[in-house]
Protein backbone atom coordinates (compact mmCIF):
# COMPACT_ATOMS: atom_id res chain seq x y z
CA UNK A 1 0.00 0.00 0.00
CA UNK A 2 1.08 3.58 -0.62
CA UNK A 3 0.67 6.57 1.65
CA UNK A 4 -2.09 7.95 -0.56
CA UNK A 5 -4.09 4.73 -0.71
CA UNK A 6 -7.82 5.38 -0.37
CA UNK A 7 -9.37 4.51 2.99
CA UNK A 8 -12.61 2.59 3.47
CA UNK A 9 -13.93 2.69 7.03
CA UNK A 10 -16.64 0.34 8.28
CA UNK A 11 -18.93 0.31 11.26
CA UNK A 12 -19.15 -3.21 12.72
CA UNK A 13 -22.45 -4.24 14.33
CA UNK A 14 -25.27 -4.11 11.80
CA UNK A 15 -22.90 -3.13 9.00
CA UNK A 16 -20.24 -5.80 8.51
CA UNK A 17 -21.52 -8.39 10.96
CA UNK A 18 -25.00 -9.52 11.97
CA UNK A 19 -24.40 -9.60 15.73
CA UNK A 20 -27.96 -9.08 16.95
CA UNK A 21 -28.72 -12.65 17.96
CA UNK A 22 -25.65 -13.02 20.18
CA UNK A 23 -26.16 -9.57 21.73
CA UNK A 24 -29.79 -10.38 22.49
CA UNK A 25 -28.70 -13.76 23.84
CA UNK A 26 -26.38 -12.05 26.33
CA UNK A 27 -29.14 -9.63 27.31
CA UNK A 28 -31.57 -12.48 27.89
CA UNK A 29 -29.11 -14.19 30.25
CA UNK A 30 -29.18 -11.07 32.43
CA UNK A 31 -32.96 -10.72 32.22
CA UNK A 32 -33.58 -14.33 33.23
CA UNK A 33 -31.13 -14.02 36.14
CA UNK A 34 -33.16 -11.03 37.36
CA UNK A 35 -36.50 -12.80 36.98
CA UNK A 36 -37.57 -10.65 34.06
CA UNK A 37 -39.07 -11.81 30.75
CA UNK A 38 -36.61 -12.47 27.96
CA UNK A 39 -37.05 -10.78 24.60
CA UNK A 40 -37.43 -12.50 21.24
CA UNK A 41 -34.63 -11.74 18.76
CA UNK A 42 -37.04 -10.50 16.10
CA UNK A 43 -38.73 -8.15 18.58
CA UNK A 44 -35.49 -6.87 20.07
CA UNK A 45 -33.43 -6.29 16.92
CA UNK A 46 -34.16 -2.57 16.98
CA UNK A 47 -32.80 -2.40 20.56
CA UNK A 48 -29.29 -3.29 19.46
CA UNK A 49 -28.10 -0.17 17.65
CA UNK A 50 -27.20 2.04 20.60
CA UNK A 51 -24.52 -0.10 22.20
CA UNK A 52 -24.48 -2.55 25.11
CA UNK A 53 -25.47 -0.14 27.86
CA UNK A 54 -28.44 1.13 25.88
CA UNK A 55 -29.41 -2.46 25.04
CA UNK A 56 -29.40 -3.43 28.73
CA UNK A 57 -31.42 -0.35 29.68
CA UNK A 58 -33.99 -1.03 26.97
CA UNK A 59 -34.28 -4.69 27.88
CA UNK A 60 -34.81 -3.98 31.56
CA UNK A 61 -37.21 -1.12 30.83
CA UNK A 62 -39.26 -3.46 28.64
CA UNK A 63 -39.51 -5.77 31.66
CA UNK A 64 -40.63 -2.93 33.91
CA UNK A 65 -37.31 -2.60 35.75
CA UNK A 66 -35.55 0.70 34.96
CA UNK A 67 -31.96 0.77 36.18
CA UNK A 68 -29.98 3.05 38.44
CA UNK A 69 -26.51 3.99 37.08
CA UNK A 70 -24.63 1.85 39.61
CA UNK A 71 -26.75 -1.19 38.82
CA UNK A 72 -26.29 -0.61 35.11
CA UNK A 73 -22.51 -0.50 35.55
CA UNK A 74 -22.52 -3.89 37.28
CA UNK A 75 -24.84 -5.45 34.71
CA UNK A 76 -22.69 -4.07 31.90
CA UNK A 77 -19.69 -5.93 33.31
CA UNK A 78 -21.71 -9.13 33.54
CA UNK A 79 -22.98 -8.64 30.00
CA UNK A 80 -19.48 -8.16 28.55
CA UNK A 81 -18.12 -11.20 30.38
CA UNK A 82 -20.87 -13.45 29.02
CA UNK A 83 -20.90 -11.96 25.54
CA UNK A 84 -17.14 -12.38 25.08
CA UNK A 85 -17.53 -16.11 25.57
CA UNK A 86 -20.41 -16.37 23.09
CA UNK A 87 -19.42 -13.72 20.55
CA UNK A 88 -19.74 -15.90 17.47
CA UNK A 89 -22.35 -18.43 18.57
CA UNK A 90 -24.68 -17.07 15.88
CA UNK A 91 -22.87 -14.00 14.53
CA UNK A 92 -21.84 -14.04 10.88
CA UNK A 93 -20.61 -11.54 8.34
CA UNK A 94 -23.43 -10.21 6.20
CA UNK A 95 -23.74 -11.83 2.76
CA UNK A 96 -21.01 -10.69 0.40
CA UNK A 97 -18.99 -8.91 3.10
CA UNK A 98 -15.96 -11.21 3.06
CA UNK A 99 -15.58 -11.09 -0.71
CA UNK A 100 -16.10 -7.33 -0.64
CA UNK A 101 -13.33 -6.83 1.91
CA UNK A 102 -10.99 -8.99 -0.16
CA UNK A 103 -11.71 -7.02 -3.32
CA UNK A 104 -11.00 -3.65 -1.71
CA UNK A 105 -7.94 -5.02 0.09
CA UNK A 106 -6.51 -6.35 -3.17
CA UNK A 107 -7.24 -2.97 -4.78
CA UNK A 108 -4.90 -1.26 -2.28
CA UNK A 109 -7.55 0.31 -0.05
CA UNK A 110 -6.69 0.87 3.60
CA UNK A 111 -9.53 -0.83 5.44
CA UNK A 112 -10.49 0.22 8.97
CA UNK A 113 -13.15 -0.32 11.61
CA UNK A 114 -14.69 2.62 13.48
CA UNK A 115 -17.19 1.26 15.99
CA UNK A 116 -18.62 2.15 19.38
CA UNK A 117 -18.21 -1.50 20.38
CA UNK A 118 -15.30 -1.99 22.82
CA UNK A 119 -12.07 -2.41 20.89
CA UNK A 120 -11.08 -5.71 22.51
CA UNK A 121 -14.46 -7.24 21.61
CA UNK A 122 -14.21 -5.88 18.08
CA UNK A 123 -10.79 -7.46 17.61
CA UNK A 124 -12.00 -10.72 19.12
CA UNK A 125 -15.06 -10.80 16.87
CA UNK A 126 -13.20 -9.98 13.65
CA UNK A 127 -10.53 -12.54 14.51
CA UNK A 128 -13.12 -15.25 15.07
CA UNK A 129 -14.76 -14.31 11.78
CA UNK A 130 -11.41 -14.64 10.03
CA UNK A 131 -11.09 -11.10 8.65
CA UNK A 132 -9.10 -9.17 11.29
CA UNK A 133 -5.95 -9.21 9.19
CA UNK A 134 -7.66 -7.25 6.44
CA UNK A 135 -7.86 -4.10 8.58
CA UNK A 136 -5.10 -1.54 8.98
CA UNK A 137 -6.88 -0.20 12.09
CA UNK A 138 -9.60 -1.54 14.39
CA UNK A 139 -10.84 1.29 16.60
CA UNK A 140 -13.54 0.95 19.25
CA UNK A 141 -15.22 2.72 22.12
CA UNK A 142 -12.15 3.21 24.28
CA UNK A 143 -9.56 3.65 21.52
CA UNK A 144 -9.90 7.44 21.54
CA UNK A 145 -11.32 10.01 23.94
CA UNK A 146 -14.33 10.48 21.62
CA UNK A 147 -16.86 8.18 19.97
CA UNK A 148 -19.25 8.43 17.03
CA UNK A 149 -21.17 10.56 16.20
CA UNK A 150 -18.24 12.83 17.04
CA UNK A 151 -16.47 13.14 13.67
CA UNK A 152 -13.09 13.08 15.40
CA UNK A 153 -13.54 9.36 16.05
CA UNK A 154 -13.74 8.75 12.31
CA UNK A 155 -10.87 11.10 11.48
CA UNK A 156 -8.65 9.49 14.10
CA UNK A 157 -9.52 6.05 12.75
CA UNK A 158 -8.55 7.11 9.22
CA UNK A 159 -5.27 8.46 10.54
CA UNK A 160 -4.62 5.27 12.53
CA UNK A 161 -5.05 3.28 9.32
CA UNK A 162 -2.50 5.49 7.58
CA UNK A 163 -5.16 7.02 5.38
CA UNK A 164 -6.16 10.52 4.37
CA UNK A 165 -9.65 11.89 5.10
CA UNK A 166 -9.61 13.45 1.63
CA UNK A 167 -9.46 9.94 0.14
CA UNK A 168 -11.86 8.14 2.48
CA UNK A 169 -15.37 6.69 2.46
CA UNK A 170 -17.40 5.57 5.49
CA UNK A 171 -19.78 2.59 5.45
CA UNK A 172 -22.38 2.32 8.21
CA UNK A 173 -25.95 1.46 9.11
CA UNK A 174 -27.15 4.23 11.41
CA UNK A 175 -27.69 7.92 12.04
CA UNK A 176 -24.62 7.82 14.28
CA UNK A 177 -22.40 6.68 11.41
CA UNK A 178 -23.85 9.17 8.95
CA UNK A 179 -23.52 12.10 11.35
CA UNK A 180 -19.90 11.19 12.07
CA UNK A 181 -19.09 11.01 8.36
CA UNK A 182 -20.84 14.24 7.48
CA UNK A 183 -19.13 16.04 10.34
CA UNK A 184 -15.77 14.76 9.11
CA UNK A 185 -16.48 15.74 5.52
CA UNK A 186 -16.26 12.10 4.43
CA UNK A 187 -18.74 10.55 1.95
CA UNK A 188 -20.88 7.84 3.49
CA UNK A 189 -22.51 4.70 2.09
CA UNK A 190 -25.31 3.28 4.24
CA UNK A 191 -26.47 -0.32 4.29
CA UNK A 192 -30.23 -0.73 4.61
CA UNK A 193 -30.12 -4.07 6.47
CA UNK A 194 -28.67 -2.83 9.75
CA UNK A 195 -29.94 -1.92 13.19
CA UNK A 196 -31.96 1.26 12.95
CA UNK A 197 -35.64 1.80 13.62
CA UNK A 198 -35.78 4.67 11.11
CA UNK A 199 -35.02 3.75 7.50
CA UNK A 200 -31.40 4.76 6.95
CA UNK A 201 -32.17 6.75 3.82
CA UNK A 202 -33.98 9.27 6.05
CA UNK A 203 -30.56 10.41 7.30
CA UNK A 204 -29.46 11.32 3.75
CA UNK A 205 -26.31 9.27 3.22
CA UNK A 206 -24.52 9.71 -0.11
CA UNK A 207 -25.49 6.19 -1.21
CA UNK A 208 -27.67 3.36 0.12
CA UNK A 209 -26.91 -0.29 -0.67
CA UNK A 210 -28.84 -3.47 0.05
CA UNK A 211 -26.00 -5.97 -0.46
CA UNK A 212 -22.22 -5.81 -0.27
CA UNK A 213 -22.05 -6.72 -3.96
CA UNK A 214 -23.16 -3.11 -4.56
CA UNK A 215 -20.40 -1.43 -2.54
CA UNK A 216 -17.68 -1.44 -5.19
CA UNK A 217 -19.82 0.56 -7.63
CA UNK A 218 -21.05 2.88 -4.86
CA UNK A 219 -17.51 3.76 -3.77
CA UNK A 220 -16.35 4.12 -7.38
CA UNK A 221 -19.19 6.52 -8.15
CA UNK A 222 -18.38 8.69 -5.13
CA UNK A 223 -14.74 8.86 -6.11
CA UNK A 224 -15.61 9.57 -9.75
CA UNK A 225 -17.79 12.55 -8.88
CA UNK A 226 -14.97 14.01 -6.82
CA UNK A 227 -16.87 13.78 -3.53
CA UNK A 228 -13.58 13.74 -1.59
CA UNK A 229 -11.16 15.87 -3.57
Amino acid sequence: MTNNSPALVFDLDGTLADTAEDLIGALNVLLVREGLPSVAPHAARSMVGGGARALIQRGFAAGGAPLEPERLDWLFGEFIAYYAGHIVDATRLFPGAAACLERFFEADFRLAICTNKPEHLSRLLLGRLGVADRFAAICGRETFAVNKPDPRALLLTIAAAGGDAACAVMVGDSKTDIEAAKGAGVPVVAVDFGYTETPVKAFAPDRVISHFDELWEAVASLRARGAHT
